[in-house]
């Protein structure tokens, strides 16, 4: 089949280079296109892109900024190809990763697929770290392809692969940002489309994001999780409350301190040794595994927090999501 790569961006030339240098060495015998849309970026990439225009077949769109979901839409209605592939600019790809996909289709077809995400060893100490607090089963459980069941896998738009079939069928990703993602995989199921993880389809997920950035993020994915289960109360689950229990419990654990009780605090102690003695194993680097600590602390404070918040408002008082948060939601 003809694959399309999608990529929006946003300000992120650099990013552009990097991704489009690891696209121009993919061992994948077959003709493939790469759209880039320019969402409305005051900086652009369109310089970048030339460079590459003798290596690679590339199509370049500007359009005002919407969001990423609607420029993944865009894209997808401009490209050519019958099986649409989505990366965000801050990813560098495999040499096998097309080849690896050709086959997972090949082996078992989907009209949806998405991969992990996985870190280089040139990526900075709080890249790796917070690489591991997002896809560790200590942390998220494995949602990002680590270990989440592959049969019934939401894949995620930095790595995730849809048919045009369904994509004209769902008409692709909604306004909502967080969350865009999960929408569309289960808006996918509701019309009867597979999903399903291929492991071996992975890309390096560089995020050049700092610390306060990351805490806003999981902050934002805390507050878009109670408006998917309010729209699909279906694929609710219990897990999803996990780090808001965690946040509470560790704020009690705190106060029993006072009255001389300290099991509570003692779990919790052991549980982020546990996240040290393991990311520091995996990393190779006692650095990396203090880091992952402080990485996992911001990503359960932040999520925690920002589910708490949007329980109370979506779900308790019932307020409509675009109102309680304007700004989970691009205009289009």
């Amino acid at each position: 089949m003809y694959f399309s790569l999608i990529i929006p961006v946003y300000n992120r030339p650099d990013e552009v280079d990097e991704l489009l240098e690891s696209l121009s060495k993919l061992n994948y015998k077959e003709d493939f296109e790469i759209v880039i849309v320019e969402d409305g970026s005051a900086i652009r990439c369109e310089d970048v892109v030339k460079q590459y225009q003798s290596k690679l077949s590339i199509s370049y769109y500007y359009k005002e900024n919407s969001g990423p979901g609607d420029s993944r839409n865009y894209g997808m209605k401009m490209a050519k190809g019958d099986y649409f592939i989505i990366f965000d600019s801050d990813c560098i790809i495999p040499v096998e990763y097309l080849t690896e996909v050709d086959k997972a289709l090949k082996t078992h077809y989907v009209d949806c697929f998405g991969g992990p995400d996985r870190a280089l060893d040139s990526f900075s100490n709080i890249q790796k770290a917070i690489n591991f607090a997002m896809t560790s089963f200590l942390t998220t459980g494995g949602i990002r392809g680590g270990s989440e069941k592959i049969d019934k896998f939401q894949p995620r738009s930095f790595n995730m692969g849809i048919s045009r079939k369904a994509f004209e069928a769902s008409n692709g990703f909604g306004n909502i940002h967080p969350g865009e993602d999960p929408d569309l995989s289960i808006r996918l199921w509701n019309l009867g489309f597979e999903t399903k993880l291929f492991p071996t389809a992975y890309v390096y997920h560089k995020r050049r994001i700092d610390w306060d950035k990351f805490s806003i993020q999981v902050n934002k994915f805390g507050k878009a999780r109670p408006i998917l289960n309010s729209w699909y109360p279906k694929y609710n689950k219990l897990t999803f409350f996990f780090p808001t229990v965690f946040i509470i419990g560790l704020a009690l654990s705190v106060a029993l301190l006072i009255f001389t009780y300290d099991l509570l605090a003692k779990l919790y102690c052991v549980y982020f040794f546990i996240i040290f003695l393991v990311s520091t194993y995996q990393n190779k680097s006692i650095k990396i595994g203090y880091l992952s600590v402080t990485a996992v602390w911001k990503q359960f404070l932040g999520y925690g927090m920002g589910f708490l918040e949007s329980y109370i408002k979506i779900i308790i008082l019932k307020k409509k999501p675009e109102e309680a948060f304007p700004d989970l939601f691009f205009k289009v």
